[in-house]
């Protein structure tokens, strides 16, 4: 075998073994229903009714620059019975920073969050889903695994409109489906500038979503509530 046979197929094995959470798989009529970016009072607080209300469970992947100001809202999500996680430390696109940084920001966050929330903390959304190899390495190390989506609200974008969120929710609805919603919207408080807000009624939306998905005959379920009769699909995913 040549060394670049050799090479080829360590990266192969290893791209294999370093997957991602991409789906649940599963025959219970439930979907994953997650959560980014939050806590944020006017926001969250408001999900956190039409959750109940539908006795629906999340997961929200936090920043930890939002709860560091509004630590009682991340004890209302998990005194609802939703799965905290953690989205970093703020918003900033871990592929741009030194990884020697990454490995202390996830170590650091993990142990900054799991004191907040009081339980232990199992998955870690990377910010915009940007990973490398290294970067998912680090997150692992941490004790963490990487957790991606399906669909998506499409409620970090300002030029659809609210049937067109809702479509595209449920275009891919399924059980076992990770959906991808947001409960704010990050900005220079988490140390980004992705430009202005979009105008978005999320409450609307997640009671429309929800309604979409009920209609299929699926619930909203936390990543960790749909694992008691399903098993984690990984797919390899890495940003070069």
């Amino acid at each position: 075998m040549s060394a670049r046979s050799t090479v080829v197929g360590a990266v192969r094995r290893a791209t294999a073994f370093a997957g991602s959470v991409v789906s649940v798989r599963t025959s219970a009529p439930e979907f994953v229903l997650t959560y980014d970016d939050g806590p944020v009072a006017g926001s969250t607080d408001r999900i956190l009714s039409v959750l109940a209300d539908r006795e629906a469970t999340a997961t929200f992947f936090v920043l930890l620059s939002r709860v560091r100001t509004d630590r009682g809202l991340l004890t209302a999500m998990v005194e609802a019975g939703h799965e905290i996680a953690l989205h970093g430390v703020d918003h900033r696109d871990l592929t741009t920073l030194p990884l020697d940084g990454v490995r202390r920001r996830m170590r650091d966050g993990r142990r900054e969050l799991e004191d907040a929330a009081g339980r232990p903390v199992r998955w870690f959304r990377p910010p915009y889903g940007h990973q490398t190899y290294r970067i998912w390495r680090a997150i692992h190390t941490a004790g963490m695994t990487p957790v991606l989506w399906g669909p998506t609200t499409w409620d970090s974008r300002g030029d659809v409109t609210q049937d067109e969120r809702v479509a595209a929710a449920v275009r891919e609805a399924r059980p076992g489906t990770i959906l991808l919603a947001h409960d704010n919207y990050a900005d220079a408080t988490d140390g980004v500038n992705d430009g202005a807000a979009p105008v978005v009624d999320r409450v609307d939306l997640i009671s429309r979503v929800l309604d979409g998905y009920a209609g299929l005959g699926l619930s909203a379920r936390s990543l960790g509530d749909a694992l008691g009769s399903g098993s984690l699909v990984l797919e390899g995913r890495f940003k070069r």
